[in-house]
């Protein structure tokens, strides 16, 4: 019962001294966004260009632009604090909206991206680790590497031009064809998930072209941290096949395939589990050049409109939710990591 109230209870304050920490990471984070942008100039100016001294001022102060710095970051603080946001200034678009309506988008890209990394990169790094320095590891070792080090958008133009261009195997670009897109989109509710949206309608041809669509784009995302789990797993699985546990399986004459399976296999993927959240910032980072590159039109594909357009308080709000999200993902991580493994709270 002691062991049981401790380990509850180093879980709980492990928890809850995460959590804390959120918050001043947060902090930070807006804090330099709203700085940095206000830095660059004008924001009215930056998105409308040269117009009459008497507009500039109206645009100010309808934006709350014409108040004093510190008292602007002020209220932005307590907007976020309410997830709010702001509002685009060159279409009065809510930031909202866009993640209700983008992110949904992004969302299931990176959703796809993590399956397809997961499904790559944890058997290939149990296959290098069985065949340590030899042909298998050694190839699998620099496909890892190269997985991570390549642009993003370097490997979307390469997949697009052999898949889609020289073999018509898939879709240029686009979340799905054009009557497809207009008939999941009256679905009803709309989930702004277009495989779900699909799911709903019924179709199943439509279901296989918003596949078709989505595969080339979580390929391409899915790559750069495919590498990171071949080579996550394969050093940690090397490590636990040297650990005492691992040995005592062996002395009593367990395979070493069943060994791999059933005893070091599990443990070695404790440490993916710990670093996804951190990867997570990774894939929305590499998200914003899949997007563009794909014409997928997710929170990163609006950022880079909005920045195309000198739109700093879009840019300002959507940068600013990203951040809010990625610490988020990375606190329900690290409490998954932390119920899976109580080595974490200590």
């Amino acid at each position: 019962m002691a062991t049981t109230k401790t380990s509850s209870g180093s879980l709980r304050s492990y928890l809850i001294t995460r959590l804390l920490l959120v918050i001043p990471m947060v902090w930070i984070l807006v804090t330099l966004v709203f700085f940095v942008l206000r830095v660059v100039g004008n924001p009215i100016k930056s998105a409308f260009g040269q117009l009459p001294p008497e507009e500039i001022a109206r645009r100010e102060h309808a934006a709350g632009l014409d108040r004093p710095l510190i008292t602007q970051y002020w209220s932005y603080l307590k907007n976020v604090a309410h997830l709010d946001f702001g509002v685009a200034l060159t279409d009065h678009t809510p930031i909202s909206e866009i993640l209700r309506v983008n992110g949904a988008a992004t969302l299931e890209l990176t959703f796809w991206a993590v399956v397809f990394a997961l499904a790559v990169g944890v058997p290939l790094g149990r296959i290098a680790a069985r065949h340590r320095d030899r042909f298998p590891d050694v190839g699998l070792r620099l496909f890892g590497v190269l997985a991570y080090a390549i642009p993003v958008f370097f490997l979307g133009l390469l997949l697009k031009l052999l898949f889609s261009v020289q073999l018509g195997w898939l879709p240029v670009s686009g979340r799905a064809s054009p009557e497809v897109e207009v008939a999941i989109n009256e679905v009803t509710p709309n989930t702004h998930l277009y495989l779900i949206n699909s799911i709903l309608y019924g179709d199943n041809e439509y279901i296989w072209d918003v596949i078709k669509h989505t595969i080339l784009p979580a390929v391409a995302l899915g790559l750069l941290v495919a590498g990171i789990f071949l080579r996550l797993v394969r050093v940690n699985l090397l490590q636990t096949l040297r650990s005492d546990y691992v040995e005592a399986a062996r002395a009593r004459g367990i395979r070493e395939r069943r060994v791999v399976r059933k005893h070091a296999f599990k443990n070695a993927l404790i440490p993916v589990i710990t670093v996804m959240g951190l990867q997570i910032a990774a894939l929305l980072g590499g998200a914003v050049l899949t997007e563009e590159t794909f014409e997928w039109q997710g929170i990163g594909y609006k950022l880079v409109y909005y920045l195309g357009r000198q739109d700093y308080i879009a840019v300002q709000g959507i940068v600013t939710a990203i951040a809010v999200i990625v610490a988020l993902i990375s606190f329900l991580i690290d409490v998954i990591a932390a119920v899976i493994d109580p080595r974490v709270r200590y």
